[in-house]
């Protein structure tokens, strides 16, 4: 891509501005795009699969009495493995962490 060009005074009153080159509207598309496209490590779920050792369900969700745990309300969650939830995320039970809104729930 050329750089752009600098604009020519002819005389006291004239000025001369050549034409400003249009970017391509997919590049711009494609930035604007890139953050939908990469998956975070925890997306809002209304379905989870019950963790091994827990046969409840965490706070927000309903027992479907298999596998899964129901929510109407999408909520972030990802299974704590054990360890304490990060900073901006609280403990819902039955081994996962949402994702607090608002700073508070």
């Amino acid at each position: 891509m050329q750089p752009l060009a600098r604009p020519l005074r002819l005389g006291s009153d004239q000025l001369i501005v050549p034409p400003v080159q249009m970017r391509p509207l997919g590049l711009a598309t494609g930035l604007l795009a890139l953050p939908l496209l990469i998956p975070g490590p925890a997306l809002a779920q209304k379905r989870i699969p019950k963790l091994p050792g827990y046969d409840q369900c965490p706070l927000g969700y309903v027992n479907d009495l298999k596998q899964h745990c129901n929510s109407p309300i999408y909520y972030e969650v990802r299974p704590t493995y054990g360890k304490p939830c990060d900073s901006g995320w609280m403990n819902i039970g039955a081994g996962y962490c949402k994702k607090k809104t608002l700073g508070i729930f």
